[in-house]
């Protein structure tokens, strides 16, 4: 089985900036890491890997520092990564972005199942799966949790989701598209075989836009329709520091006295 593996390297969500000018984020200076919704994902792909043999490639469009993330993958057992990385691409939003990585994934070849993490922590927008899947023209299946079946001669898989009130198994023709539901998996550690590999044998490729060859208009800010208006700072709130220093048996009434006075519960 041929699977791509989307990930994206998204900042710190606790020490976020914007550019107030663009209203796009600021990551130069700003810790990053996988995002840990694509660690599901990670660990999804590893396990049909583990049961059906293959190749996992690993891709995501983001600034150089962004290998780091994609050693990460590896690092857990993906084999070789794809970055889209050009100044070109920056700004993008999610249209701009599901574009470039439909057209990473058709210039792979022969892929079979294209897999992703349900949503994003810097985002949280959950468009990046359905958008590439249809750029791409293939079939959607999103909050996956686990493989029901695959037939290797049909070329068919079937994955079990769960909304808030039911369950359902969708059966789909590959290639194929899914989003895999946050929390549905524990994600194996990095192994320090596989980071050793990532450093030696350098199986990371950067393709910018001179590789892809992509239409200016489609990508980074020219081909993002969505606009920021306007971005609100939430003013930071001023903390008491009021600390509790009598009989502990008082302790849960001296509370909600305080609570009482600051009106966060009612009388």
């Amino acid at each position: 089985m041929k699977i791509v593996l989307g990930i994206k390297w998204v900042p710190n969500t606790q020490a976020v900036r914007f550019d107030p000018k663009t209203g796009t984020l600021i990551r130069e200076g700003v810790p990053s890491i996988v995002n840990p919704h694509d660690l599901d994902a990670t660990e999804f792909a590893l396990q049909l890997k583990d049961k059906f043999g293959g190749r996992i490639t690993a891709v995501s469009m983001a600034p150089p520092a962004a290998i780091m993330g994609l050693q990460h993958v590896i690092g857990m057992g993906v084999d070789d990564g794809i970055l889209a990385s050009d100044r070109a691409f920056a700004g993008a939003d999610t249209l701009a972005t599901s574009y470039v990585l439909a057209k990473v994934i058709e210039k792979i070849g022969g892929v079979d199942l294209v897999v992703f993490g349900q949503e994003t922590i810097d985002s949280s927008t959950a468009h990046i799966g359905a958008q590439v899947a249809s750029w791409l023209k293939l079939p959607y299946v999103y909050y996956v949790e686990k493989l029901v079946n695959y037939d290797e001669k049909k070329k068919e898989i079937a994955f079990l989701r769960k909304l808030e009130d039911r369950e359902e198994v969708y059966r789909i023709k590959l290639p194929a598209v899914i989003s895999v539901a946050m929390h549905s998996q524990k994600p194996r550690p990095v192994r320090m075989s596989y980071k050793i590999m990532a450093k030696l044998e350098n199986p990371i490729q950067i393709w910018t836009n001179k590789e892809m060859g992509l239409d200016p208009r489609c990508i980074g800010l020219k081909g993002s329709p969505t606009i920021v208006g306007g971005i609100t700072w939430t003013p930071e709130v001023p903390r008491k520091k009021e600390v509790f220093q009598g009989d502990p048996k008082e302790a849960v009434k001296w509370l909600i006295d305080k609570l009482k006075e600051e009106g966060v519960i009612p009388f």
